[in-house]
């Protein structure tokens, strides 16, 4: 059985599957899992070839066939998961692995190849001209949470919205009654199908306007369903290859690492040339700390390094400060020391983890005179500079004239001399892997496209 399709060039075509399981859907979101993995890896390389797309229409009025081969996969495999899981739950047919048309599988979508698509519509049909469908289908499928084209990258995750929510309703419908709504399926169907032309129509793939119509039901209108086995698919489909899909995903992974990494240095290189004070020093936010007794004792910080790690241990901190917004006493000291200094005082432990502020009190007296202790390695009223040394040290706050109650606020400060280089580094590491990724996913690309073209001019002979 095939169909034949006409009218608007993304055909969308479901099946309802006889015999759903009753309580199967509770669990698709986790079956499914595997898919949203690749899936997210595929989306980014849709995005790059989109990309290349747009330039090549821009400058030669042709989307290149075998980056639309890629995207309509892309979006065949994503329709197919959707169908499977919360986009429609109307299989219980896991769906394959591909990025072929599989037209035996129960969620079926094709889009016509353009030979010719406008250079003056590449530039503004995604962000412009697609504005009143992003509302709608905002609307059906919960503000972008299934296809939605924001700033140029489109984003697909299934199960949000008005579709998430009549999906919710088929499937209780299935828990009950061991059937799902007829009624219902039509009108998932039918969200679904204008979603999945908007996200074509913004993905550059077609110049024709998505109709503001809601065809529901498996089948489109005009479309005729014929007694006949489907063509097999042509050589110069069979381009894009498991390997070359691989690739692809590797690429994008390559990519995305890069970005992070080269982001992160970025944000580095930006901190070291704007956020320093006049003395060099990085500050984090002053933040304010109170002890209802005579002391607040901040953790225990662990150093280790052997004598070769020295100058790399130095170089990457450089010094470190400690600032009080008023004059109390500020002491730095080997962890053990402290610990029988305050042994006996009413003080506050004081642990700042996961941005988090966490005091312990612990009882006790007054405090012996803190500016007469030879144990400190560093102590200052008001600000502390200290370079650090191997062990455990702790740091200690107390009010000068050793009255109860601390309440100060304070920020660290270091100079990290090797913030620059390293954000260079990181920059540079960056865009090395985000230019792999890309030469990795254009080889791909290229690959299949001499596949495709070898195929066709083997099927011409």
């Amino acid at each position: 059985m095939t169909t034949a399709a006409t009218g608007y060039p993304v055909h969308v075509h479901a099946r309802l599957d006889p015999g759903l399981s009753r309580w199967l859907w509770l669990v698709k979101w986790f079956l499914a899992i595997p898919h949203y993995v690749v899936l997210a890896f595929l989306w980014l390389g849709f995005v790059v070839f989109s990309v290349v797309a747009f330039f090549a229409i821009l400058f030669t009025g042709r989307y290149p066939r075998v980056l639309f081969d890629f995207n309509v996969g892309v979006l065949r495999w994503s329709w197919r998961v959707a169908y499977y899981t919360y986009g429609a739950l109307a299989t219980d047919r896991y769906p394959p692995f591909s990025l072929g048309a599989e037209p035996d599988y129960p969620a079926t979508l094709d889009i016509a190849y353009p030979e010719h698509l406008s250079r003056g519509l590449v530039l503004v049909k995604w962000w412009l001209l697609a504005i009143p469908h992003y509302l709608i289908v905002g609307f059906f499928v919960g503000g972008g949470s299934y296809v939605a084209y924001q700033t140029g990258q489109t984003v697909y995750n299934s199960g949000g919205g008005l579709v998430g929510l009549m999906a919710l309703f088929a499937g209780v419908a299935l828990l009950f009654t061991g059937r799902y709504p007829k009624g219902l399926f039509d009108f998932v169907l039918g969200m679904d199908r204008w979603a999945l032309r908007l996200a074509a129509y913004a993905g550059l793939m077609t110049d024709t306007y998505p109709p503001f119509r809601f065809d529901s039901g498996g089948d489109e209108p005009g479309t005729t369903t014929i007694d006949q086995e489907p063509p097999p698919p042509a050589p110069g489909h069979q381009g894009w290859t498991p390997g070359r899909v691989i690739a692809v995903v590797i690429g994008a992974l390559l990519m995305m690492t890069g970005g992070a990494v080269g982001g992160t240095g970025g944000v580095g290189l930006w901190a070291d040339s704007t956020q320093r004070d006049v003395a060099g020093f990085l500050s984090t936010g002053s933040e304010s700390f109170r002890s209802a007794g005579y002391a607040l004792e901040f953790g225990t910080l662990e150093l280790r390094w052997t004598d070769a790690d020295w100058v790399l241990a130095d170089n990457w901190l450089g010094e470190v400060r400690l600032k009080a917004d008023d004059d109390v006493f500020v002491g730095i000291g080997r962890t053990n020391d402290v610990t029988r200094y305050l042994s006996g005082v009413e003080h506050d432990e004081v642990s700042t983890a996961e941005s988090r502020v966490t005091y312990w009190h612990r009882d006790g007296g007054a405090p012996a005179d803190p500016g007469v202790q030879t144990f400190w390695a560093a102590s200052g009223t008001g600000e502390v500079t200290w370079r650090a040394e191997q062990g455990s040290w702790t740091a200690v706050v107390l009010n000068a004239d050793r009255s109860r109650v601390v309440d100060t606020s304070l920020a660290a400060q270091a100079e990290v001399p090797v913030l620059r280089p390293l954000s260079i580094g990181l920059i540079i590491g960056g865009g090395v892997m985000l230019l792999l990724g890309l030469v990795v996913m254009l080889v791909a690309a290229l690959t299949a496209r001499q596949s495709r073209r070898n195929g066709t001019t083997t099927s011409v002979r």
